[in-house]
């Protein structure tokens, strides 16, 4: 199974209850307020699921974008 690479942009700082929701994501504040997820995702199940808990969690998504795994090891 491929596992592929993620970035996800919601609008606002996640605090760290928010943040800990999803597991196995690094999470980087912006200078301009966003929270960016970055972390592998092995199916678009597993993706959906993702993208719920964004919604469950009432956050505004930006962008979802694949990364190579060379530019995510940097």
């Amino acid at each position: 199974m491929n596992t592929t690479h993620y970035q996800i942009r919601v609008k606002s700082h996640l605090g760290p209850n928010s943040a800990a929701a999803f597991d196995g994501f690094t999470v980087q504040h912006t200078a301009d307020g966003d929270t960016i997820l970055t972390g592998p995702v092995t199916d678009q199940a597993a993706l959906h699921g993702i993208l719920m808990k964004i919604r469950d969690l009432g956050l505004a998504l930006v962008e979802v974008k694949t990364i190579n795994s060379q530019s995510h090891s940097r």
